[in-house]
């Protein structure tokens, strides 16, 4: 009888603690976000973190804005590519940063100037979308810390 209530207890702690945290939902904030302002009237690139401090992974699948079609590109082996998605885990975030992963406008309406901004909609598989004012910045520009 006490085997059995010892070994109900531990299956009971386990199950409580299978339960915390391992599904709570994807819980995403943006920072760092810039664009480097256009050399080209015809595309762009954009940068930013994505950190997700919730339990569970997300993945960026699209991207839209209302200057252009934006794409999400993946760098791989030094040549740059387009990926269908994204992986932000869980505790843990996804950096799009110049050399690597990447957004890319393409098909601008309109050619963004340094001190604008562009509103971006990022859309997720396991996450609600989120939307983010991306300052432009000079064409040379380099972030301090993020990036």
């Amino acid at each position: 009888m006490r085997r059995t209530a010892v070994s109900a207890a531990a299956l009971t702690g386990a199950l409580v603690l299978a339960g915390c945290g391992s599904d709570a939902p994807a819980d995403l904030s943006v920072s760092a976000a810039y664009m480097p302002q256009p050399v080209s009237d015809s595309m762009a690139a954009g940068f930013l973190t994505i950190a997700n401090e919730g339990g569970t992974a997300a993945e960026l699948t699209s991207v839209t804005s209302d200057i252009g079609e934006v794409t999400v590109h993946e760098t791989v082996d030094s040549a740059m590519r387009e990926a269908t998605g994204l992986a932000v885990p869980a505790h843990g975030e996804l950096v799009l940063e110049s050399g690597g992963s990447h957004l890319m406008f393409e098909q601008l309406k309109r050619r963004p100037r340094q001190g604008e901004t562009v509103s971006v909609e990022l859309r997720f598989a396991g996450a609600d979308p989120v939307t983010v004012e991306m300052p432009v910045e000079s064409a040379t520009y380099t972030p301090h810390s993020g990036h």
